[in-house]
């Protein structure tokens, strides 16, 4: 019988977390005025815990025993061996997955969700507001408030509400109320709502009413939560690949390739800096993130200063960016829905440590109908971009004739995400190229900020 699966014990789970800012340099969040953001001016809006991690330089930060014992539920994640798929592509490539949808959600998203909760909850933190897109963050940190007695309010992004309403009976299982943005609750969301009452939404939309909702309560004690993009959201999520550097050791194997999904950025980052600080340090890695050719920010948006949500309540970030009234169109059905990517991933692409790659939503579905029949796990929409590039350098690898490692993170399962392949099966998708006059006014728009320095690391 073959070894497909290569486990780690609850005693061999990492203790630390490896913080990409030790080993780059970054442009600096900006506020109004075009000056730096002190961490006191974020402090309505995240606990002063959380803004040390988002502006620390060490390597490593440990990880407190009452994070690690909620991440125990499902923690380690395997890594398993895609035999099947090997064999389906009939490539000489070796192909390993982290998989994170056995986590209670089914996604990776609660690596930082319960850790994200449980700081909050130190700091006297009552409740926590947060936007989702496709459900999936909402629903990690629904569940990591329940295990941690806190409230937690999401606004889910309207077309994503009205298609998967079983993300938000998830979200409502674990005690959290859901409410479709752009609502009218906010002012942000009225304003929205008076320009086109019609709108699908978007995470910029969705993330600006989170963030009004949490500074404006007179109380206090509430707080905003992001499941992607910001410096310590990386961080909690690096377990991943510190996981799997552990268990392809074990092995003997390292990766000629990484691969993730990538649309703010967290569950790539999770896998991939880690081989990043490898290949700052001379590694030979290819490390790709993937994203929709729907939504190309990392491969045709300009890297720029950008706010992070629509309304502009955000710093200014140094990111690539689509423009932050960037809607997604809505036959996109593949998430990774974002305007933007996290500074430190766009830090990354501008030095060349990685190469990003773009798909149109067909071939993702194909990817992931393939896995499925041969892997036997129905993927996450997001993670069959992951897919699409896997089984496209595994054929290269065929075509090279090389034994190429590849390692890629299963970001998630699809079993919430049904309705997606029922578009596909039923053959309602098509593929949708980002227009290059939306890019011209993004670049427009970007053009009034200040311009991030091209800076390098290494």
């Amino acid at each position: 019988m073959k070894k497909r699966k290569v486990v780690l014990t609850e005693d061999e789970m990492p203790r630390q977390w490896y913080n990409i800012l030790a080993d780059i340099k970054m442009n600096p969040p900006l506020g109004p005025d075009g000056n730096p953001v002190g961490p006191e001016q974020l402090a309505p809006v995240f606990p002063m815990n959380l803004i040390e991690q988002e502006v620390s330089t060490e390597r490593w930060i440990d990880i407190p025993d009452g994070i690690l014992d909620v991440l125990s539920i499902w923690r380690p994640a395997p890594l398993i061996r895609a035999y099947s798929l090997e064999k389906a592509l009939d490539t000489p490539a070796r192909i390993y997955y982290k998989y994170e949808g056995v986590s209670p959600p089914g996604s990776h998203k609660p690596n930082t969700a319960v850790a994200q909760a449980y700081y909050n909850k130190e700091f006297g933190i009552k409740k926590l507001t947060t936007e989702t897109g496709a459900g999936q963050w909402g629903s990690a940190l629904a569940f990591a408030c329940s295990q941690y007695g806190l409230e937690c309010k999401v606004y889910m992004v309207r077309i994503s509400f009205d298609q998967k309403p079983y993300r938000k009976s998830m979200m409502q299982t674990w005690g959290a109320n859901c409410i479709a943005s752009p609502s009218s609750e906010t002012k942000a969301g009225r304003a929205i709502l008076e320009k086109d009452p019609d709108t699908p939404g978007s995470l910029g939309i969705a993330i600006s009413e989170a963030v009004e909702a949490a500074v404006t309560d007179e109380s206090g004690q509430t707080r905003y939560s992001l499941g992607s993009v910001l410096n310590h959201v990386m961080l909690h999520q690096t377990i991943i690949g510190l996981e799997a550097k552990k268990q392809m050791e074990k092995i003997g194997e390292y990766p000629d390739i990484v691969i993730g999904c990538a649309g703010g950025g967290s569950n790539f980052a999770g896998l991939a800096f880690p081989y990043a600080y490898d290949k700052i340090n001379g590694k030979d890695v290819a490390i790709y993130p993937v994203e929709p050719e729907a939504c190309p920010t990392m491969t045709r948006a300009p890297f720029a200063y950008d706010h992070g949500d629509t309304a502009g309540y955000t710093p200014l970030l140094p990111m690539h960016s689509l423009g932050h009234t960037f809607v997604p169109p809505p036959l996109h059905a593949g998430g990774l829905r974002y305007h933007g990517m996290a500074p430190t991933v766009s830090q990354l692409i501008v030095e060349g440590i990685l190469e990003p790659k773009a798909f149109g939503q067909i071939a993702t579905y194909e990817a992931g109908l393939l896995c499925a029949r041969t892997e036997g796990v129905i993927a996450a929409p997001e993670t069959n971009h992951a897919l699409a590039c896997v089984v496209d350098e595994a054929k290269k690898a065929k075509e090279e004739g090389k034994e190429k490692v590849i390692l890629f993170n299963w970001s998630g399962h699809g079993l919430i995400d049904l309705a997606a392949y029922d578009k596909y099966l039923s053959g309602q998708l098509e593929d949708f190229a980002f227009p290059a006059e939306d890019i011209e006014e993004a670049e427009k728009v970007l053009e009034s900020y200040p311009k991030p320095e091209i800076l390098k690391s290494v």
